[in-house]
């Protein structure tokens, strides 16, 4: 027997939490073949089997969360067994029983589940004809029964991106020192057709030559410069926030395009952690759904975050007379331990000057 224990998943995770097992006790697997799906820091990673073997225990079950180095599942190395004898959790005075049907209900279908599944149905009072099978020839397993389990009235802990959220939430608290700034840009030199996230990427980076102290990390000790910019989205969705990272935001080269993948990547959930990595500075495009300003929260090592809100008409003093003027709310939240009010200031000032400019050329839109 051989416990194959959560692996280093790289960049420095240092737990994941259990997604989709690909198999049940009982199955035969192959090395390389998928084991199961585990997510850290917000994006799915699927785990391949080290080895082939026998299945012998899922020690962990869907929803728990796992540090690097805990047991996962218990492999029998040696020679396999018949597979579609025996799947579940057997009792350890228990012997090896074949699946056998439960009783269907009236004028219904064979039910088929494993011994162990049946008796965590009964104990937790599930019906098992509700419940879809995905074990070999539609087996309902231990795993699809936990699925299924009622979660109660008392509520139910945060999991997956919900629960990476209020971690980086509670490190952000416990180390910025948060401070806001708010302004607002006159947008009404705008096309109609402009693209509002695009203009909001250009300002950033130009605000970022104007006063680089605000596209850095900070580690409380020490502050790294970047030379580019590379930009955290945050992309609302209903699995939770993501801030998937625009490389190289400087260069506008095909940058509809790869915002355009970012954003289907975190729609179809297939991003990958080293997608998640890396932000240099945040842009929060909140605008969109409503509001018009925010205290933001600072996503450390980064320093900043700048948040845009809902463009509406406003009749304001210009050219020394009251006008009609299309306004784009600004809201800049940066970390004043070690950035200072100028600073903040200046790159505000920068990012207004760039969205007032009249509409820019994009041949991708």
């Amino acid at each position: 027997m051989t416990v194959f224990t959560l692996p280093d998943l790289g960049e420095g995770l240092q737990e994941a939490e259990i997604v989709t097992w690909h198999v049940g006790e009982g199955d035969h697997v192959i090395a390389d073949q998928p084991l199961v799906s585990v997510e850290t820091d917000k994006a799915v990673v699927e785990v391949p089997a080290p080895y082939s073997g026998t299945i012998a225990r899922l020690v962990a079950r869907v929803g728990d969360v796992l540090a690097v180095g805990q047991p996962l599942v218990d492999i029998d190395t040696g020679k396999a067994e018949d597979s579609g004898a025996i799947v579940g959790r057997l009792d350890a005075d228990e012997k090896p029983r074949p699946v056998q049907p439960v009783a269907p209900p009236a004028g219904g279908d064979v039910i088929r589940a494993t011994p162990a599944a049946r008796k965590l149905a009964r104990e937790q009072d599930i019906d098992l004809s509700r419940i879809e099978g995905t074990g070999p020839g539609g087996v309902i397993q231990t795993t699809d029964v936990a699925s299924a389990a009622p979660r109660g009235v008392a509520g139910e802990g945060l999991r997956g991106p919900r629960r990476a959220m209020a971690q980086a939430m509670a490190r952000s608290h416990e180390t910025v020192v948060p401070a806001t700034i708010m302004d607002k840009a006159d947008v009404t030199a705008w096309d109609t057709d402009e693209n509002p996230t695009l203009r909001l990427i250009s300002a950033i980076v130009a605000a970022c030559a104007v006063e680089p102290a605000l596209n850095v990390w900070f580690d409380g000790k020490n502050r790294q410069l970047h030379d580019h910019v590379d930009l955290a989205v945050a992309v609302d969705s209903e699995n939770g926030l993501f801030a998937p990272v625009l490389r190289h935001a400087e260069n506008p080269e095909g940058i509809a395009e790869r915002l355009s993948a970012l954003k289907a990547a975190v729609k179809n959930r297939t991003l990958t952690p080293e997608a998640l990595k890396g932000g240099t500075v945040t842009l929060s495009n909140f605008g969109m759904m409503g509001g018009e300003h925010a205290v933001l929260v600072v996503s450390p090592p980064q320093v900043a975050i700048i948040g845009a809100g809902r463009i509406g008409d406003a009749v304001v003093w210009h050219q020394g007379q009251p006008q009609k003027r299309r306004l784009l709310p600004l809201s800049l939240s940066f970390d004043h331990r070690v950035v200072t009010g100028g600073e903040a200031a200046r790159f505000l000032a920068a990012c207004r000057a760039d969205l007032e400019r009249p509409s820019i050329a994009n041949t991708e839109t």
